[in-house]
């Protein structure tokens, strides 16, 4: 249920974004640079779980798109440093409007009240397979 539910979310807000002209591979960079500015690709490929080869292709569209710089890292060159541009910046912030959105158009059929539960039910859920997984809130 719970895998169905996320893949529904994602299919309707793929729809959504798609109005803006994003991709889910661009939303989900978009998404990992806002809260990882400069990252590394190698960072970032971990975050999508892509080897680091189709990072940076899809680096190299977006930079070439103009959503992404990169900027040499200042201890070691051989490291190149991801930010959004101010046009990424925007998207996101558009995009960000079109997720909260999507999932007020999701939880429509429940009560405040049935809100809140469900949020918090999925939180210790969230917090258990952290802990399952021993991460710390990724």
């Amino acid at each position: 249920m719970l895998s169905d539910v996320a893949r529904l979310m994602r299919t309707v807000f793929d729809r959504r974004v798609r109005d803006i002209g994003l991709t889910r591979a661009q939303w989900l960079v978009l998404t990992r640079l806002y809260r990882r500015p400069g990252a590394s690709q190698t960072e970032l490929a971990v975050m999508l779980e892509i080897d680091r080869a189709s990072a940076g292709r899809m680096l190299d569209r977006m930079q070439k798109n103009g959503w992404v710089e990169r900027h040499a890292d200042s201890e070691d060159r051989r490291i190149n440093r991801l930010y959004l541009t101010d046009d990424a910046r925007r998207a996101h912030k558009a995009m960000w409007a079109i997720a909260e959105a999507t999932v007020d158009d999701a939880l429509a059929p429940l009560t405040t009240r049935e809100r809140d539960q469900f949020t918090r039910l999925a939180a210790r859920v969230k917090g258990q397979l952290q802990s399952l997984a021993g991460t710390n809130g990724s």
